[in-house]
């Protein structure tokens, strides 16, 4: 009998629709099988989501559901007029119901969630055996274009190529799908490799950089360009600013996609000297540090 679709979404009865439609995209995201190539139990639990889903996520099918008139898996409940009641059994089976195979989310349903181009379903074309046999390729992209979103060719079999779009904010080895291009009708599933960038680092969707800053702007302050995935801004140094002062440039970290806000980009500022000692200079702090000493370490 299939497990209860209330139970498998985290969910209470009495929950909105809202809500069960936010537990099924946080947990579905989690065991996407285009995350987890090759991961029989994140593909079963994948379909055990989608197949709950099927029925409460549906008004008017978690309704019948609800009164007893379809099971778990959306197949129709027949009462037996001898019997002492029940729900009978059910027919068991992701997709199954009165949509078939593949009814309510499929991959590109969830496209949003991963910031890529997913196709296809687990019961058909582009699912799981369909991805086992799709040929693979690997796209190098910049970070820039990974963090705001691009478009880049690629080379694919038969001397073909074709442009692929670089969603926004995609991951490091996250895999885009590419309906029907892998020959003889099979998808061609292409890795993402972002090369590593000598400025940026991204935590999530906020990105950081380090900034210096001389001697004069760290003490009296003033305003320095920084460079962003956006473009350059300029930003305020507040003055008497130590090395590990952070700036914060909101909206300008990984960009926004339909179901998630800009991120940030954080600015760290490294006060630098100059790179050979400038004898005026050290004169200067000789003789400040004779009159006015201090411990920054205490």
């Amino acid at each position: 009998m299939a497990k209860d679709p209330y139970t498998i979404l985290g969910v209470k009865r009495d929950a909105s629709d809202g809500e069960i439609q936010k537990s099924f995209r946080r947990l579905a995201k989690k065991s996407h099988p285009d995350l987890f190539p090759g991961d029989k139990r994140a593909e079963e639990r994948f379909k055990e989501l989608t197949a709950a889903n099927n029925i409460i996520g549906d008004p008017a099918k978690r309704a019948r559901f609800d009164r007893g008139e379809i099971d778990a898996s959306g197949t129709e409940i027949r009462h037996n007029p001898f019997a002492r009641g029940g729900r009978g059994t059910s027919g068991g089976g992701f997709g199954g119901g009165p949509q078939g195979p593949g009814g309510g989310f499929t991959f590109e349903d969830l496209s949003g969630l991963f910031g890529s181009r997913f196709r296809g379903g687990p019961g058909g074309p582009g699912g799981a055996q369909a991805q086992a046999e799709a040929p693979r390729f690997t796209l190098e992209v910049d970070f820039a274009d990974a963090a705001t979103g691009a478009t880049r060719r690629v080379g694919l079999p038969g001397g073909r190529s074709l442009d692929v779009a670089i969603p926004a904010g995609i991951d490091d080895g996250q895999t885009i799908r590419l309906k029907g291009q892998g020959g003889g009708g099979a998808d061609a599933m292409v890795e993402v490799k972002i090369k590593p960038d000598p400025l940026y680092r991204r935590e999530g969707r906020d990105i950081h950089v380090n900034l210096p800053v001389s001697l004069g702007e760290a003490v009296m302050g003033g305003k320095v360009e920084v460079a962003t995935v956006h473009g350059p801004v300029t930003v305020a140094v507040p003055a008497g600013a130590d090395s590990g002062t952070r700036l914060r440039l909101k909206g300008k970290g990984i960009a926004a996609t339909k179901r998630e806000p800009a991120g940030d980009q954080f600015v760290t500022l490294t006060v630098s000297l100059p790179k050979a000692p400038d004898p005026e200079l050290v004169e200067f702090v000789k003789a400040w540090s004779a009159r006015k000493p201090y411990n920054p370490r205490s």
